[in-house]
């Protein structure tokens, strides 16, 4: 935080620990020590995170993107630069996109790819699309307000959605970090945590081309849920991935042709 508002590096505090700091930025950086004191992520204090690569504004709307999403850019990235190899592009549909993390992550990795983002929070929609221009690449990114799949028109290659998946009896047990400053909505996956992939699952198929996939991430502990629920609506696992942390986080796949 005293590197970020006094505009300094960890190098220029070796070099010369005697720099003067003005009066402003002083200020802010007491504010920012207070804030974070009452339990304000420092990311939040900071008003930005850096995810895959990119910097992402945050705002009140928005989840803090977290290292454990990465798992599945990282999941996900090699099909999405095998069907823009094969068809010349790709289109993916980021459900419940936040500030953009995931899709704005696969269109950085992949230039042949384009992508809409879905949310219900207009705040997060906007903060999306400014993520997208900062990052130099809304020209391949559109935000649409959407509750999950409802106002989706379209097929796409690729469906993807790191959904709320915490059991609503459990939120108040968060870490103060989370509780307090992300949005519940976000958070609050229903009673049992599942209801988002339940919806996913049961819409995904009438968007989706022919041979397209959906990915999720999912709880540490929700795999075998997951995986049922999925199942049971007729879909194949391909293929699952694991964060930096052992758990199981991410999962692709494939649905079987409906009608």
């Amino acid at each position: 935080m005293v590197e970020h508002f006094t505009n300094s590096t960890r190098a220029d505090a070796i070099a010369a620990p005697e720099r003067p700091v003005d009066k402003a930025a002083a200020e802010q950086v007491a504010s920012a020590v207070g804030r974070r004191i009452a339990g304000e992520p420092v990311h939040r204090i900071l008003g930005y995170r850096e995810f895959y690569g990119l910097k992402l504004l945050l705002s009140p709307e928005t989840l803090d993107p977290r290292p454990d999403t990465e798992t599945l850019v990282d999941l996900v990235l090699p099909e999405a630069r095998r069907v823009a190899e094969a068809n010349g592009r790709c289109r993916i549909l980021d459900l419940g996109t936040g500030t953009g993390a995931i899709a704005l992550a696969i269109l950085n990795a992949v230039p042949e790819a384009e992508a809409v983002g879905t949310d219900i929070s207009e705040g997060a929609l906007e903060t999306a699309r400014g993520n997208a221009d900062i990052n130099q690449i809304g020209s391949r990114f559109a935000a649409l307000r959407s509750d999950w799949l409802t106002d989706v028109r379209g097929r796409f290659d690729l469906i993807v959605s790191n959904p709320p998946y915490i059991r609503t009896a459990e939120l108040e047990t968060l870490p103060r970090e989370v509780r307090e400053h992300d949005p519940l909505a976000a958070l609050d996956g229903g009673p049992d945590g599942l209801l988002p992939y339940r919806m996913i699952a049961a819409g995904a198929p009438g968007h989706l081309t022919r041979g397209g996939l959906v990915a999720v991430e999912t709880g540490y502990d929700q795999k075998t849920a997951v995986m049922e629920l999925f199942t049971a609506e007729g879909y194949a696992l391909l293929k699952s991935a694991r964060d930096l942390g052992g758990r199981d986080r991410a999962m692709i796949f494939a649905p079987a042709r409906r009608g």
